[in-house]
């Protein structure tokens, strides 16, 4: 995150005014990404919404138009707007991992980031990794290990993991570990999950 310094408003400075150069500094921050956080937050206004305002997000190679609030988290655009419900949302809270994507070919979750933030870059969901007939090598790893139960987290494991394999090719069994610790589990499957990333990362390097 970008180094931010923070200050207590002082005797004279209203609440109003204060906040407005919050507004100032975001609109500062967003000039610096690659597409700016939705034009700069309006440029003029310092702000968009409260209302739904027009968004296209360039998902799986595609690119998807939509009109979302301000406030709505790429999680919630992709399962409530775009019905790619393959991230779920577990914990909403950035800790169990369930909601992994790619944004620009790094994992993130989909519910710390909003959809006005993802437009201009490159997001792949579960959905675009791999079909049934056509699996990937860490899909095809997880079925051959048996590395599910209930299932829930596993789509966040395979987009995880996806982007750990290619970074880390002939990963270690502790070097996965530690790769993959900001994904959770309630069925407790690691043990098949490990060793099926280790596969895929072997597999990858060979490759």
């Amino acid at each position: 995150m970008p180094n931010q310094q923070h200050s207590t408003p002082g005797a004279g400075v209203s609440r109003r005014g204060f906040l407005k150069g919050i507004g100032v500094g975001t609109v500062a921050t967003g000039l610096l990404s690659p597409v700016g956080l939705k034009d700069a937050l309006a440029r003029e206004n310092g702000f968009v919404g409260p209302g739904e305002v027009p968004v296209t997000l360039n998902i799986n190679g595609q690119n998807r138009a939509l009109n979302v609030e301000p406030r709505v988290t790429l999680l919630d655009a992709l399962r409530n707007r775009l019905d790619l419900t393959g991230a779920k949302k577990v914990c909403d809270r950035a800790t169990c991992g369930a909601c992994t994507v790619l944004v620009d070919g790094h994992p993130v979750y989909a519910c710390t980031l909003l959809a006005i933030e993802a437009e201009g870059r490159r997001i792949t969901t579960i959905e675009g990794l791999g079909t049934p007939t056509n699996l990937t090598p860490v899909q095809q790893a997880f079925v051959h290990h048996d590395a599910q139960q209930c299932g829930f987290c596993t789509p966040g494991f395979v987009v995880a993991a996806s982007a750990f394999v290619r970074e880390h090719p002939d990963a270690t069994l502790d070097e996965v570990r530690h790769g993959l610790g900001g994904n959770l589990c309630r069925c407790g499957t690691y043990a098949g999950m490990m060793l099926a990333v280790v596969e895929a990362a072997k597999a990858k390097g060979g490759a």
